[in-house]
């Protein structure tokens, strides 16, 4: 009943900055956490960053300091702002949902976006 559309990505620079947006809409009952995972070509989707329901935030240690995870709860919209980009961050970035109501919490995946950094 929750859809995801991402946007925001795109051929940059190394050093160079991306924010990736990722609007909610549908039935949403209660969004316990947003987060944001990655997927380069031949391996495993990641984690990258989330935001839970109070406001707090876990990254993966590859963009600490780097990355930034941020919502807009009127918007229900979560962002990731993407700073000193490097050619390892290039993949594609999907947004995931969860929520719901207790016992029957779900997720919800975004259409992913291509984030691609290169010189």
């Amino acid at each position: 009943q929750v859809q995801l559309v991402e946007s925001g990505g795109g051929l940059v620079q190394p050093g160079g900055s991306l924010r990736l947006s990722c609007a909610a809409s549908g039935s949403i009952f209660s969004i316990n956490a947003m987060g944001w995972y990655r997927q380069a070509p031949g391996k495993q989707r990641e984690f990258v960053a989330t935001i839970i329901r109070g406001g707090s935030t876990n990254y993966a240690d590859s963009v600490k300091g780097r990355f930034t995870i941020s919502r807009d709860n009127a918007k229900n919209t979560v962002y990731l702002q993407m700073d000193s980009l490097k050619p390892e961050d290039t993949a594609v970035y999907y947004c995931k949902y969860y929520g719901g109501p207790p016992g029957y919490e779900y997720h919800v995946w975004g259409q992913g976006t291509q984030v691609t950094v290169s010189s």
